[in-house]
């Protein structure tokens, strides 16, 4: 007897260029991607919808599809009775937000794979995340689920439209929560409100805020290390340090390879959760850079570059555009493509060293490598005992234990990318570009690395160029030349802030210009009359409520950067509408703000600039590199920095009436509505900042 294996026959997600719907296009389920045709369909046959949200590197979005999704009998069972929506919540993250409120409402709890049941209206009224494809965990199965719901929409639609109903009403009422009512004036004395709150919350034994799992809330480090600066208080940069040291010697971060994974699976940076995100390895990467011009720790600048690299060499497309993410799993298997045994090492040591067994020990010793593992009996590399440690117990010197381990680890390296390495979901998002376009431009700026400033450049170039509309609008994604769907709120404030961060870098003023060009959309397209600013624009598609979020997730909040991006534009542009929409914004959020700054801490870092008072740089002349050098040595998160060598050069108005005096590049330094004297030499401008 023969038997003829199913041939996949693709469904409505084929014509997609996301990575992870593309994933769903050959399952049985008859997917349809987010839009109009869905709910007609829906309203024709008087079905109730299924939503499923997801994204590529999740994991146990990959074990439902397995499941359930690619299951025939199951598939079965949603095409009879739903008509069911994919939805790749990277690119949909008003979607995502909208119905992930519905979930944490519905169950108390929220995640990915989102599961939620809508009328034909899209109007929620039962939900989930993961549902198990036999019962178990204490939850039922997918199939009884579907079986369930289906059955209640046949006899109990009356109970089902009224809870729907409530839901959507108290969404929206939740929806304008943590906005104070009346007019609030921004306080200075919520940033110290917050931080009394930050010190008291700290893992002061392993770093970070929370137990397992424990996320790195790079924006959260951000904040404490400008207070630092502000105020001096040594707890505050022992707070950063000990993170940045704890995460750096753990196996969050990838030791061979260079970039973090996603989060820790416990407190103490240890397990991670492999995935790779764009966004993560972006913020940290400039947290890291932050932290060397603080402290001057060359540990903290080595990250800066081997994650930089990493992303160069991983994430970088032939175009300029950034990648999304890397999956956790390889071959089906979390972590595989990361793990280490003892014998592997050996076999590569016996390849490339002198002394393969010694050179073995050092290496395992050093990177916690053991016969049991400590993941799934195999080893994730992490710092166990330091160099300088392990040449004392070894009586080396410290030069030959760096040099063999090195050796050894490049070796590793070079056997690893024989791998089948994880999954990469390839589409560029312009707002998670941005924060990678900081991090590159930043580090060319700070480091004096060339090749980051020609990878910050072409990324801009690519992005302004295909990532706009006609009419100079964002687009959200890009793959393979196509780039499609609304920008956002934050695809505007994020690359905004990269525009200026490589205007900074560069002094070209095409990028200052396109970052004005994005402030002033969003003052036009996203500003709330009652204050702060919407998650979509004006004329974004009709969903069930219009977003406006704001608290920070994995990246800061769209208003919170927005904020941060209005008020660096004031002080380049002497505009004060600028400024005005950003305090609009923060002044309802005080409250909130000193409750709940690891939620707002990006908010915080506005409100700081605000406050600190921000200066303004102009810098005019020949040859300004001995000023700008100046600027850029220290940890400076409240100066703007413009310069040309004359001011009817740029049509910025910090540089507007400035003249290099003397023949000599003269440095003209502002705080908010007051200038200092003018001064040439590096020595009385560095005085200046320092006052």
């Amino acid at each position: 007897m023969t038997t003829t294996a199913r041939c996949p026959v693709p469904n409505r997600l084929i014509g997609e260029t996301s990575p992870y719907l593309l994933q769903h296009a050959e399952n049985p389920v008859a997917w349809f991607p987010w839009g109009p045709e869905a709910f007609e369909k829906a309203r024709a046959e008087d079905k109730p919808v299924f939503l499923s949200v997801g994204y590529s590197a999740c994991h146990w979005c990959h074990v439902m599809e397995r499941e359930s999704f690619e299951d025939d009998t199951t598939a079965a069972l949603m095409n009879r009775w739903y008509v069911s929506i994919k939805v790749d919540r990277e690119e949909r993250p008003d979607i995502d937000a909208i119905y992930m409120d519905a979930v944490q409402a519905l169950t108390q709890q929220g995640g990915w794979p989102m599961s939620v049941f809508l009328t034909p209206d899209g109007v929620p009224f039962y939900g989930g995340t993961y549902f198990p494809d036999k019962a178990r965990y204490g939850m039922p199965s997918f199939s009884e689920v579907l079986s369930q719901i289906a059955g209640l929409w046949e006899t109990r639609r009356s109970e089902i439209i009224e809870a729907g109903a409530g839901l959507t009403a108290t969404l929206r009422q939740e929806h304008a929560s943590g906005m104070s009512p009346g007019r609030v004036t921004a306080a200075a004395g919520t940033l110290d409100a917050a931080t009394r709150s930050l010190l008291r919350s700290f893992d002061a034994v392993h770093g970070g805020w929370g137990g397992a799992p424990k996320f790195p809330q790079p924006t959260v480090l951000e904040l404490v290390l400008r207070r630092y600066q502000a105020t001096g208080d040594e707890r505050l940069l022992a707070l950063v340090t000990t993170t940045l040291d704890a995460m750096a010697r753990g196996g969050i971060y990838d030791q061979l390879g260079g970039g973090f994974h996603r989060y820790a699976t416990d407190a103490v940076w240890l397990v991670p959760h492999f995935e790779k995100m764009l966004y993560d390895n972006a913020q940290l990467a400039s947290l890291y850079l932050h932290a060397w011009q603080v402290t001057g720790d060359e540990s903290y600048r080595r990250i800066v570059t081997e994650t930089l690299d990493y992303v160069a060499r991983e994430m970088l497309d032939a175009g300029g555009g950034f990648y999304s993410a890397q999956d956790a799993d390889s071959e089906g298997e979390e972590g595989a493509f990361f793990v280490w045994t003892p014998a592997e090492i050996r076999a590569v040591a016996d390849r490339v060293c002198d002394d393969p067994v010694g050179d073995t020990e050092l290496f395992t010793a050093a990177f916690g490598v053991t016969p049991g593992g400590n993941f799934e009996g195999k080893s994730i590399l992490f710092v166990a005992q330091p160099q300088a440690e392990l040449a004392r117990l070894s009586g080396m010197a410290l030069a030959e234990v760096e040099s063999r381990l090195e050796n050894l680890r490049t070796a590793l390296f070079a056997q690893r990318e024989q791998r089948v390495k994880p999954g990469l979901d390839d589409k560029v998002l312009a707002g998670w570009n941005g924060l990678m376009l900081t991090a590159f431009a930043a580090a060319a700026r700070v480091l004096d690395r060339d090749d980051y400033l020609s990878i910050a450049r072409r990324n801009a170039e690519l992005v302004l160029s295909q990532m706009r509309d006609r009419g100079g609008r964002m687009l959200r994604t890009w793959k393979g030349g196509r780039a499609k769907l609304n920008g956002y709120l934050e695809d505007y404030a994020h690359y905004a802030a990269g525009l200026l961060e490589l205007y900074q870098a560069t002094f070209e003023p095409r990028w200052f210009h396109a970052a004005r060009a994005l402030g002033d959309a969003i003052l036009e397209h996203f500003v709330d009359p009652a204050g702060g600013f919407f998650d979509t624009s004006d004329d974004h598609e009709k969903l069930l409520l219009r977003p406006k979020g704001i608290q920070d997730g994995a990246v800061p909040s769209g208003g919170a950067m927005a904020a941060t991006v209005l008020l660096r534009l004031a002080e380049y542009t002497g505009e004060g509408r600028y400024a005005d929409a950003a305090e609009g914004a923060l002044a309802p959020l005080q409250a909130a703000m000193a409750r709940a700054p690891l939620a707002l801490a990006h908010w915080l870092a506005a409100l700081d600039f605000m406050f600190a008072p921000p200066q303004g740089l102009a810098i005019v002349g020949a040859d300004p590199g001995p000023l700008l050098d100046v600027a850029r040595a220290r940890y400076r998160p409240n100066l703007v920095v413009a310069a040309g060598p004359s001011a009817e050069d740029h049509a910025i108005a910090l540089l507007e009436h400035r003249e290099a005096l003397g023949g000599r590049a003269t440095a003209y330094l502002c705080r908010r509505f007051s200038c200092e004297r003018p001064v040439s030499s590096p020595e009385d401008l560095a005085a200046l900042l320092d006052q």
